[in-house]
Formats: C-alpha cells, structure tokens, sequence
C-alpha cells in the first residue's frame, strides 16, 4: 500500500536512509537524520503542499519517496527533485516504480512543472532505469561532485516535464 507519511513512520523511514547513509554511496549524507530531523522535514514538506508517500507492506515501512524543491531560489518554486528509498531486502519487488508513480500523480496537485531526479552513479543504473521506465530523459552529468567511502561520484542528471 502506498500512503502518505505519518508522524508514526518516521522511525522506519530514518532507519532505512540511515542504512543508505552509513553503507552506501547513493546519498551523499554522510551523518544519518534523526527522527526529529524526519519531523521536520515533514513539516517542510506538507508546508510546500509536496508529497512524502510510503510504502507500507505487512504493517511495516518497506520505503518511502518524497519530492522537494530542486533549489532553494524563487524561480525554481517551479520544479521539484524526487527521492525514493526502499529498505535492505524490499529491492526488486516493484515498490520503486509503485512510489515513483504515486508521487507523479501526487505532483499533478502541485505548481510543479518539472520534476528533477539526482542519481549518485554508484555503479548502479537501478535508479536510472526506475526513472527512464517513467519518462525521465538525461539532463547530464556532474563529475566528482562527492567523495564518500574514500571515492569520488559522479551524479546523473535526469528530467522530466509534469503536467
């Protein structure tokens, strides 16, 4: 089932993106948010009026994808970035795509125009290919931009129009 976030799954979803953080280079954070941290951002996010889904399977949080704004600047109040996290061992199963799908329809209820997906190349192409199988297109690619388990990433650009 895909919902939107409630107060009481903020739990499971810091301990999902804490393993990313702690194990992984597709998120360049390199100190795991808090609980409160995941409130705030909630807050933040229900203030814009942009959507923060999971999805839940057997009573639990098997991932959650939220979208926020791609920049801080006024002109970009107009385009999004998403982010999709699935719990260790919930990969592979279509919860991606059933959460990227659900935020595209949320994102209709939006004044969002373009939608932006930021994709560490971690060796990966799992989330390029969730992103192309929805309409994303290239946008380009940013070399070295991060350094984390004692590597440099790239990151991948993807775009695509809403509405």
């Amino acid at each position: 089932m895909i919902r939107p976030a409630a107060p009481a799954d903020l739990a499971a979803v810091a301990a999902v993106y804490a393993h990313y953080v702690r194990e992984t280079v597709v998120t360049f954070d390199e100190v795991p948010p808090t609980e409160a941290d995941w409130g705030a951002k909630a807050r933040e996010l229900a203030a814009l009026g942009l959507p923060f889904l999971v999805a839940e399977v057997d009573g639990e949080v098997a991932g959650y994808a939220y979208v926020n704004r791609y920049r801080p600047k006024a002109a970009y109040r107009h385009t999004g970035e998403d982010s999709i996290y699935l719990a260790p061992g919930r990969t592979g199963l279509g919860l991606g795509s059933a959460l990227l799908d659900a935020l595209l329809t949320a994102c209709e209820h939006t004044e969002l125009r373009q939608l932006v997906a930021v994709i560490a190349d971690s060796g990966s192409d799992a989330s390029a290919a969730l992103h192309r199988r929805f309409g994303f297109e290239p946008a380009g690619r940013l070399r070295e931009v991060g350094f984390k388990h004692g590597r440099w990433i790239d990151t991948v650009l993807m775009q695509r129009a809403l509405g």
